[in-house]
């Protein structure tokens, strides 16, 4: 809290945010009148303290200096990703459930469960196998392995939108998507891990952690909303359905390009290092 006084009978409160020396919270104004008295006038909206609120619930405490400034752009294009995401998400579970024969008069709840039983099944083994053959090298390529995982997922809906084309194949093509979807949940989720310690400047890796989780959270909520609208729209018309979910797949590899590209990692690894000792090598500097 400081105190400013001022010639003309005023003085002024400010309050700073303590984790972030140039982040001014709000201002009080108190001023004297003839007759003694004094009158208090706060110079921070209403709407101003609304908005940082809620601006605590999505961003780590003590932004932006909490954080590498990487952060903001990769968080911006990984919204942005994820929101593209849900809504291809929902129009390949349509079509998931258009195969399975969801509304069918001659569709039985035992083949139905089985089929996703066999899909569940399929992509935990998918799972544990590449969690077995990659599992190390998840750390050192973490930017390489999130491209990687967010190719597989767009391959595994990829799979659930052409399965009602093939029925005869049907619980391959199933089990492969679901396949695709394992390796994209263990990479996906390990390489978040290595990208959350690199942001967390302050030892603040839970709360960078947490508050991603609530952007996930919103960003879900809007791609589900915004895949219920376009599944409504494309239903029943197959050539807009493939145009706006190969237009959404291409926007989201675009997206994590541009994601991953924001960050810089201080970390060595094999190529990192490679890169760094040919440059010491031809002009005797390491950067």
């Amino acid at each position: 809290m400081a105190v400013k006084e001022e010639r003309n009978e005023k003085i002024v409160f400010e309050e700073w945010n303590t984790s972030s020396s140039s982040n001014l919270v709000r201002t009080a104004v108190v001023i004297a009148d003839s007759s003694g008295g004094f009158s208090i006038r706060r110079e921070s909206s209403r709407s101003l303290q609304v908005w940082r609120q809620l601006a605590a619930a999505f961003l780590p405490e003590g932004f932006p200096n909490s954080v590498t400034p990487d952060y903001v752009p990769f968080q911006i294009w990984d919204s942005l990703q994820g929101l593209s995401t849900y809504i291809r998400c929902m129009l390949s579970t349509q079509a998931l459930l258009s195969a399975i024969g969801v509304g069918e008069t001659t569709a039985t709840v035992v083949g139905a469960t089985f089929q996703w039983f066999l899909r569940d099944f399929t992509g935990m083994l998918g799972g544990i196998l590449f969690t077995l053959y990659q599992g190390s090298n998840l750390d050192s390529n973490a930017k390489m392995w999130r491209l990687v995982a967010d190719l597989m997922n767009d391959l595994g809906m990829l799979m659930d939108l052409i399965s009602p084309l093939y029925p005869a194949s049907f619980v391959i093509i199933l089990c492969l998507g679901s396949i695709a979807r394992s390796f994209t949940g263990v990479a996906s989720g390990a390489t978040r891990a290595a990208l959350t310690q690199h942001f967390a400047l302050q030892q603040n890796a839970a709360d960078v952690s947490a508050k991603e989780g609530s952007q996930e959270t919103m960003a879900t909520m809007l791609g589900m909303l915004l895949g219920m609208v376009f599944a409504h729209i494309t239903a029943g018309r197959p050539g807009a359905m493939w145009s706006s979910f190969l237009l959404l797949t291409f926007f989201h590899m675009f997206a994590n390009y541009q994601a991953v590209r924001c960050v810089c990692l201080t970390s060595l690894n094999e190529g990192r290092t490679s890169i760094l000792l040919q440059r010491f090598i031809s002009n005797g500097q390491g950067l």
